[in-house]
């Protein structure tokens, strides 16, 4: 494929597994006559990600030897580097019934049609292993590794079709990404994603890489995260009003990256940034505690993984890494212990966890912790929950 200067894409092309319209219908017309399956909310995100290139070159869920591969190396059978093991569950299907060739319905939770699944073979994994390889935790208590358990062991892998249409306009896919990309005339694109609300040490970071590349894809993951996580459409909104004031337009793509989080850290730091090389940037922002929760991983493991994997040479991406960000008072403004001399009693630091705490409690987010904008949506998003818990 032609990448107008872009970084190539994983594998070298951008893979479309969408079905066409003519396709589509005859699908719908067929379906009642297969088998389905209905899809857990991760592997819907996962399908949709199948379906439009964000994957490539996966063209299905993951068979036995590019599974076991992912967990065990980071990697495809044939080297290509990847992190997470894109699996699909037998759930209450009984692995007797499905044969090799055989199509599956791949339904959502309502039972809507979404994409085909041509079976090409059903395997168990370790689970015990995927776990320890994938999140570094076998603890239950971690959400990641609760899913997983959830999920089962029985897995069936093989090529999809994917019903295009019906989801979030804001979602450019691969090919609408890399398009906007060259429209601006960038070459070299930086991806920034959090599920957290954005707040001044996430501005501080995008900015400064911004001075170094063409442009900056904002990419917030708005797939299913944790209970206590902000909502997706509030987060949205608070991108939308600190673009509107703070960042120049022509410079800044905002789209949404509709995938689950895992919880799984470095491993799923790593894939943040593979898929973003799909998407077309060339870097892509590697903070502390990337993708992780509680206290399950190193504040510097995603970056100390990105270069045990071989970083930009093997990867295909080049990382910004980022140490703690703060605000200080002594210097007045966003710095890391890399620029500021002064002590801890100057430093306000800032992360989402702080930002949901301070909203659970009722008080206000400080303008050195978050722009009035920005403030003023997580506060009226949150006071209905607050009055609640009254």
């Amino acid at each position: 494929m032609t990448t107008h200067g872009l970084v190539a894409p994983l594998g070298g092309r951008l893979v479309d597994r969408r079905l066409a319209p003519d396709a589509a219908a005859d699908l719908h017309h067929r379906a009642a006559t297969l088998p389905g399956l209905r899809l857990r909310d991760a592997e819907l995100a996962d399908l949709e990600l199948l379906g439009n290139g964000a994957y490539s070159p996966l063209t299905g869920f993951l068979g036995r030897a590019d599974s076991e591969a992912v967990v065990d190396g980071a990697a495809l059978g044939d080297g290509t580097p990847w992190t997470l093991p894109i699996t699909l569950s037998a759930g209450d299907l009984g692995a007797g019934t499905l044969a090799e060739g055989a199509e599956l319905a791949l339904r959502d939770a309502s039972g809507r049609l979404r994409g085909v699944l041509t079976v090409a073979e059903v395997f168990d994994r370790d689970l015990e292993r995927e776990a320890r390889e994938v999140y570094r935790t076998t603890d239950d208590a971690h959400p990641g590794v609760r899913a997983l358990r959830g999920a089962g062991a029985t897995l069936i892998g093989g090529t999809v079709r994917v019903l295009g249409g019906g989801g979030d306009e804001r979602a450019l896919d691969p090919a609408r990404t890399r398009a906007a990309f060259v429209q601006r005339g960038w070459r070299s694109v930086v991806a920034f994603q959090t599920r957290n609300p954005v707040h001044r040490a996430h501005e501080y970071l995008t900015k400064v890489a911004l001075e170094q590349v063409d442009g900056l894809l904002l990419h917030p993951l708005v797939g299913v995260t944790k209970d206590d996580d902000i909502p997706a459409a509030v987060r949205m909104r608070c991108y939308e009003v600190l673009l509107d004031g703070y960042y120049p337009p022509e410079r800044v793509l905002l789209s949404t990256f509709p995938a689950a989080m895992r919880y799984a850290g470095p491993r799923e730091a790593v894939y943040h940034g593979l898929v973003r090389r799909n998407y077309g940037c060339s870097h892509f922002i590697i903070g502390r505690d990337a993708a992780g929760v509680g206290s399950y991983y190193g504040t510097y493991d995603a970056q100390l993984l990105y270069d045990e994997l071989g970083g930009a040479e093997r990867l295909g991406f080049q990382a910004f890494k980022f140490e703690h960000t703060f605000h200080c008072t002594a210097c007045e403004g966003m710095a890391s212990a890399r620029t500021c001399p002064h002590g801890p009693e100057h430093r306000l630091l800032l992360s989402g966890t702080r930002v949901r705490e301070l909203l659970a409690a009722g008080d206000d987010l400080p303008r050195a912790f978050s722009r009035p904008e920005v403030a003023a949506i997580l506060r009226a998003a949150h006071a209905p929950a607050v009055g609640r818990a009254l």
